[in-house]
């Protein structure tokens, strides 16, 4: 008997439904993101500093910060340690950026990795502060702010993006991959009473 073949899916399909009413809290896949874990070779995170900015036109962050430029991302999640994203990047991204910075940091693949799902809306810090123990006020954790941190036991990196048009808060969440299902089963726990819904993978 003939294997079946492998279909790629979303992380979240099969799991992301709207629940309750209200529209508090707004989830988004961010299904083809291209990710990859860069970490800088000793002595060479001067160089590192300087390609990075010569290339993507922007300034690799010295801490717990994230810097963007034209669908291009440094998030920093530990000393010389960064997860870098691509917009619509997929698996070519990783391969690409060793191409890039290869000679100055180690880079490895992540697409398949972890998943990542933004989530935004009025109510979006109220279920936050029922699963993860970090303070997201908006007076201590910024737009571009980053962290490592734990969501219902399971190990993330968040980061906040720019507010949204309305003025509401918007945040992304890395998890890996193979729990994607339990931080979902998590999520919709902590904003049921909210209204949680579900938009079009971007």
């Amino acid at each position: 008997m003939a294997d079946a073949a492998l279909i790629p899916r979303a992380p979240f399909s099969g799991w992301a439904h709207g629940i309750g009413a209200g529209g508090g809290v707004i989830a988004t896949d961010r299904d083809g993101l291209g990710l990859a874990t860069v970490a800088a070779r000793k002595s060479q995170s001067s160089a590192l500093t300087q390609r990075v900015n010569e290339r993507f036109s922007l300034l690799l962050p010295a801490g717990p910060r994230r810097a963007a430029a034209a669908g291009v991302a440094f998030a920093g999640t530990g000393p010389g340690v960064w997860l870098a994203t691509q917009e619509k990047g997929g698996n070519g991204f990783a391969a690409a950026l060793e191409e890039e910075i290869g000679a100055m940091a180690a880079v490895t693949d992540q697409s398949d990795g972890y998943a990542v799902l933004r989530l935004a809306g009025p109510k979006v810090r109220a279920a936050l502060a029922k699963i993860i123990p970090l303070d997201v006020h908006p007076a201590v954790f910024r737009p571009g702010d980053v962290a490592s941190t734990v969501a219902s036991h399971m190990g993330i990196t968040l980061w906040r993006l720019e507010d949204a048009a309305d003025g509401t808060p918007v945040f992304e969440f890395a998890v890996f991959r193979s729990l994607a299902g339990s931080f979902w089963h998590a999520l919709s726990l902590s904003a049921a009473e909210f209204g949680l819904s579900v938009a079009e993978s971007r």
